[in-house]
C-alpha cells in the first residue's frame, strides 16, 4: 500500500481568514492543497476558481490537488496556474475527450488523475492507465461539502485498488473524496485508499483547531 497523504480541501476553510488557514496546514505537515472548481453545469454548485488559485500560490509553496467539476474541462486548463508537482483531476463523465484532457494536463508537467463519481464503474480506466498518476473516487455525489458517504464507497476502493495492482500499475494513488471522517478514514486507508481529501468532517470541524485535526487524521490513516 502506498504512503498516505492528506489533501487539505480548502473549500471548507474559512475564506475569510483563508491565508491564516493555509499557514496552519502548512504548520501541521499538510501534503496537499485540495482545490475543488466548479462550474454550476457539471454539478449545481459554483465554487473557487483560477484567481483562487493564484492568490493561495503566492501564500504557500505546497503542490496542489486540482479537482475539476466542470464540464469539457480540456478547453478550460489553460486558464490555471497548473504547476509540476500539482496534481489536477477531471472527471470521467464531464468530457468525451478523456484521454486528451489527461494528456494536456502531463503536458503542463502536472500528475492527471480521473475522478469517478459513485455510480461510475472502474472499468472505464482500461484504456487510461498509461496516462494516470491517481484515480479519485468520489464518495459523495460532487458538488457539496457535508454529504454521507455512499455505502459502496469502500468496495469500490477495493475494486480499484485490485484492479490496478492486477494491471502492474502499483505506483498509481487512490484518493477517497467526500465525508473523509475520523470514523471513515480507517475504513477507507484499508480499503486501499492512500490520498485523503480532508474536508468539513475531518480537518475543518469547529470545536478543535487545524493542528490537533492533521493529527489525528494522520495517526488514523497510517
Amino acid at each position: 500500500m502506498l504512503e498516505s497523504k492528506i489533501s487539505a480541501s480548502l473549500m471548507c476553510a474559512n475564506l475569510l481568514t483563508i491565508e491564516k488557514d493555509v499557514r496552519e496546514l502548512e504548520a501541521a505537515g499538510v501534503d496537499y492543497m485540495h482545490i475543488d472548481i466548479m462550474d454550476g453545469l457539471f454539478v449545481p454548485n459554483i465554487m473557487l476558481n483560477n484567481l483562487f488559485i493564484e492568490a493561495v500560490r503566492s501564500i504557500t509553496k505546497l503542490p496542489f490537488d486540482i479537482h475539476l467539476m466542470v464540464m469539457n474541462p480540456e478547453t478550460k486548463l489553460d486558464w490555471f496556474d497548473i504547476r509540476e508537482g500539482d496534481f489536477v483531476s477531471i472527471h470521467y463523465e464531464s468530457t468525451s475527450n478523456v484521454l486528451g484532457s489527461l494528456q494536456l494536463i502531463e503536458e503542463k508537467g502536472a500528475k492527471a488523475a480521473v475522478a469517478l463519481s459513485p455510480a461510475t464503474p472502474i472499468e472505464i480506466l482500461s484504456y487510461l492507465l498509461k496516462n494516470l498518476s491517481m484515480v479519485n473516487i468520489m464518495a459523495v455525489n460532487p458538488g457539496f461539502a457535508g454529504r454521507t458517504m455512499v455505502p459502496m464507497t469502500l468496495q469500490k476502493l477495493t475494486d480499484t485498488r485490485k484492479f490496478l495492482d492486477e494491471r502492474g500499475y502499483h505506483h498509481i494513488s487512490i484518493e477517497v473524496d467526500g465525508n473523509v471522517s475520523p470514523e471513515n478514514a480507517p475504513l477507507m486507508r484499508q480499503a486501499g485508499a492512500d490520498v485523503f481529501v480532508g474536508g468539513s468532517s475531518g480537518l475543518f470541524c469547529k470545536d478543535t483547531s487545524i493542528n490537533t485535526n492533521v493529527e489525528l487524521f494522520r495517526k488514523l490513516i497510517l
